[in-house]
């Protein structure tokens, strides 16, 4: 075997040990703090994932203040991870993204990633369809890619050392009133992250062939 494969091999363990170690911890370490910086490099990496149209509509609003995580508190049922954990990220997902599609689409030619035309094609098709969606259709499309940010997310931290729980358990109207959410970003969940004190507890997963079919439906 070549250094190379060595090396490969090593990464895919590690990548395979961050995903088989995860686990929903809901009893942190209070005196733990995560920096800015810290946080900042989790959710940039968190924001390599894909989206539609590559409009990437996450946003996240950080709450790691005591006397606003005690503010939260009630909001998410009196779940204790949330005074507890170093911070909860709140995803939210921007149902105006399109008005950043010139932006990132010039950040594509930039790059060298695409022809200025073609990104001008890909602004007013994108801008021209994403803005005429129904509000049902739009709240599914950052549900779903609020989803795939969340998960890397958590994967993310989980290979810094850090533990998290997703939660869906909270009031989004009152969340919104508290925190100052407009209507242009819909909640998708609440992410305690910080250093667990106790391991989140092991569960099982039904057999693969329960849940999939090749081709066709069974």
């Amino acid at each position: 075997m070549t250094n190379s494969q060595t090396i490969d091999k090593l990464q895919s363990k590690m990548f395979l040990d961050v995903i088989k170690e995860r686990r929903s911890v809901r009893k942190y370490d209070s005196t733990v703090q995560i920096s800015n910086e810290e946080m900042t490099e989790i959710l940039e990496l968190a924001t390599l994932a894909p989206s539609s149209s590559n409009l990437q509509p996450w946003r996240f609003l950080v709450i790691d203040k005591p006397e606003l995580k005690q503010k939260l508190l009630p909001i998410a049922y009196n779940q204790k991870q949330v005074v507890e954990a170093s911070a909860v990220i709140v995803v939210l997902g921007d149902v105006k993204s399109y008005e950043k599609a010139e932006q990132i689409y010039g950040q594509a030619v930039e790059a060298g990633f695409m022809q200025e035309d073609t990104a001008k094609s890909f602004i007013e098709r994108n801008v021209a369809m994403y803005s005429s969606l129904s509000p049902e259709a739009a709240r599914q499309i950052v549900y779903t890619d609020g989803g795939l940010v969340s998960m890397q997310l958590m994967l993310i931290a989980r290979s810094k050392g850090y533990d998290t729980v997703p939660m869906g358990g909270y009031d989004p109207k009152k969340l919104a009133e508290t925190f100052g959410i407009s209507d242009q970003y819909v909640p998708v969940m609440l992410i305690a992250i910080g250093k667990a004190t106790e391991p989140g507890h092991p569960t099982t997963r039904l057999p693969i062939d329960d849940v999939v079919s090749f081709n066709k439906m069974l």
